[in-house]
């Protein structure tokens, strides 16, 4: 029988924190292991506590300080070691702070000796409720709150935080509920079944130990080529913009105003292609005022075209479907694209020779 793990997220320590006391005290059959990663002193910290108190506490010197190492080394291993304990029933793991959860899924879905222990029961993201529009749309990165998991993190907190929103099974806003807008944006952002609790205490322990986490309806709803339709309502207060067209960017334009679309306070999210890169789709993940573009894969007849979702707060911005417009290629402009070298997306995307 393998072991449910709830997996818990979050871009600060504090809701983290409080979401886990609130676990420990509905779950007293669980264990509780707590990562952190300290960054200057290159160091992961891993504590394992239950009802009863601290079960073992670890300090380890990491050869690199990053997320990706701090699993493979010690969060998995350890996560798999409990589990055949078999000295309790559910496991609560608090990810260092910023790590997405998304990772530890899909090694569990690779490796069979891990996946003969563990289950991912679900993933719960942690938020601070009065804080959670600055999180989900401001400009601020980890390093600027000392929340980077290494010396070059230049994640933005916005695109981690919108990242565990959309990938929760569930989500919980501490110390308060936060300004009206607050729980509407979680939910515009979650998927539609997700709940979300003001409260710690108001967590339903026993469902989150049980069969919430579904791997392909949550990988429906993170792809960036959305499969889940985006007209749903949204609360007062919030707009969403559904951007569509089968034609793609204009490599140029795109280019030079890339910020027209990528800057701003709101989510956006989508793929796109350029006639310079025939055959590859591309990803479009923006929030507070960063973008990021890459490589998404080859499309198919059924995925080709160019979709952006926005999602922001207050009155939408009037000139944004416009310039979607106006960033596309117009008729008459594609055979300009043919044999093109250099389209100036090669610091991101790679050489265009490499997707002919």
């Amino acid at each position: 029988m393998r072991t449910p793990v709830v997996l818990l997220a979050g871009v600060a320590p504090e809701p983290m924190t409080s979401a886990t006391l609130a676990l420990q005290l509905d779950l007293p059959d669980a264990v509780v292991v707590r990562h952190h990663i300290d960054p200057l002193e290159g160091t992961l910290e891993r504590v394992v506590s239950d009802a009863h108190g601290i079960v073992e506490r670890n300090l380890t010197e990491l050869e690199h300080t990053c997320v990706s190492c701090a699993l493979r080394e010690d969060v998995l291993p350890t996560l798999h070691r409990l589990a055949g304990e078999k000295r309790w029933g559910a496991i609560v793991s608090h990810l260092p702070v910023s790590a997405e959860p998304v990772q530890i899924c899909e090694v569990l879905l690779r490796d069979p000796r891990l996946a003969r222990r563990l289950r991912v029961a679900s993933v719960l993201t942690a938020l601070t409720g009065p804080h959670v529009l600055t999180d989900l749309l401001g400009d601020d990165i980890l390093a600027e709150r000392n929340l980077h998991t290494a010396h070059d993190d230049e994640r933005g907190v916005a695109e981690v935080a919108c990242s565990m929103v959309e990938y929760a099974d569930a989500v919980v806003l501490c110390d308060g509920s936060g300004p009206d807008e607050a729980t509407g944006l979680v939910r515009a952002l979650a998927r539609p079944e997700v709940p979300v609790v003001t409260d710690p205490t108001l967590l339903d322990a026993g469902l989150l130990v049980g069969h919430l986490h579904d791997h392909e309806a949550t990988g429906c709803w993170t792809k960036t080529l959305k499969t889940v339709p985006h007209d749903a309502h949204v609360d007062a207060g919030l707009w969403r913009l559904d951007l569509r067209s089968e034609r793609p960017f204009h490599p140029g334009r795109l280019l030079e105003d890339l910020e027209v679309l990528g800057s701003g306070h709101h989510r956006s999210r989508g793929t796109f292609h350029l006639p310079s890169r025939t055959g590859q789709l591309l990803e479009w993940d923006g929030a507070g005022g960063q973008l990021s573009i890459g490589r998404e894969g080859p499309y198919l007849r059924r995925t080709l075209g160019t979709r952006l979702i926005l999602t922001g707060l207050g009155r939408r911005p009037d000139h944004l479907a416009d310039e979607f417009q106006r960033l596309l290629v117009q008729p008459g402009e594609e055979t300009a694209f043919k044999g093109a070298g250099e389209d100036g997306f090669e610091p991101w995307l790679g050489p265009t020779r490499a997707v002919a």
